[in-house]
C-alpha cells in the first residue's frame, strides 16, 4: 500500500536537493515520476524546482485551485506514474493535502511532500499542519544554527540583517530573507 510522507525542517535543511535526489532515484531505476511545486516561489521561475547546490527539475506548479488528484489521475491516463513528489508542501491546502491521501488510498502511488513545518512567527503552515496530521511517515531533516545546534525555526530579516517579527505568513525568499535557528537563538532574536 502506497504511503505520504512528509519531509520537513527549516530553511536550509536540504529539502528540494532531497526531493530531487529520490526523484533521480526513481527514474534511474526506469520508474516514472510527477513532481510538483508552489506557482507563489517565483524565486527561480514557475513551475521549477531549484537547489541551492544546483541540482534543478522542471515540475507541476499548483495554485490553492489546483486539484492536484485530478492532475495525477490525467497524468496517469498518458502513463504510469511510480510516485509523486511536492516541493514547497507548506503551501498546500488541507484539500490538496486530502487529495494526495486518496493518490495514495486510491490510485496506490506514494507522495512525497517536502516542505516548512512552520513560518516566521513559529506557526504551523495549513500544508504542514495537514501533513503532519495525516502523512503516514513523518520524516525530520536537519539544519544547523549559527551555534552548531539543530536548527529548528526560520527568523525573517530585513535588508540590514534586522529581524522581522511582523508581516504576512508568505513572503517568498532565501538567504537574504530568512536565517534557520535552534528554537534558543530565534526566541532571543524575536523577543
Amino acid at each position: 500500500m502506497a504511503k505520504i510522507y512528509f519531509y520537513y525542517a527549516s530553511m536550509n535543511a536540504g529539502k528540494s536537493t532531497t526531493l530531487l535526489q529520490a526523484d533521480f532515484n526513481y527514474r534511474e531505476r526506469g520508474m516514472q515520476t510527477m513532481l510538483f511545486t508552489a506557482a507563489i516561489d517565483d524565486r527561480f521561475h514557475r513551475g521549477h524546482i531549484a537547489s541551492r547546490i544546483g541540482l534543478e527539475a522542471s515540475a507541476h506548479a499548483f495554485d490553492p485551485t489546483t486539484d492536484l488528484r485530478a492532475a495525477v489521475a490525467h497524468e496517469l491516463a498518458n502513463r504510469p506514474l511510480h510516485c509523486v513528489l511536492v516541493d514547497e508542501a507548506q503551501f498546500l491546502t488541507r484539500t490538496q493535502v486530502l487529495q494526495l491521501a486518496s493518490v495514495c488510498d486510491q490510485l496506490d502511488i506514494p507522495v512525497l511532500a517536502y516542505g516548512l513545518r512552520t513560518d516566521f512567527r513559529g506557526e504551523l503552515f495549513e500544508g504542514s499542519a495537514a501533513l503532519l496530521g495525516l502523512a503516514d511517515s513523518l520524516v525530520e531533516l536537519k539544519a544547523i544554527c549559527e551555534c552548531g545546534r539543530k536548527a529548528t525555526m526560520n527568523l525573517r530579516v530585513d535588508a540590514a540583517g534586522q529581524s522581522v517579527t511582523q508581516g504576512a505568513q508568505t513572503e517568498i525568499g532565501g538567504n537574504d530573507r530568512y536565517v534557520a535557528l535552534c528554537r534558543r537563538h530565534f526566541m532571543e532574536r524575536t523577543q
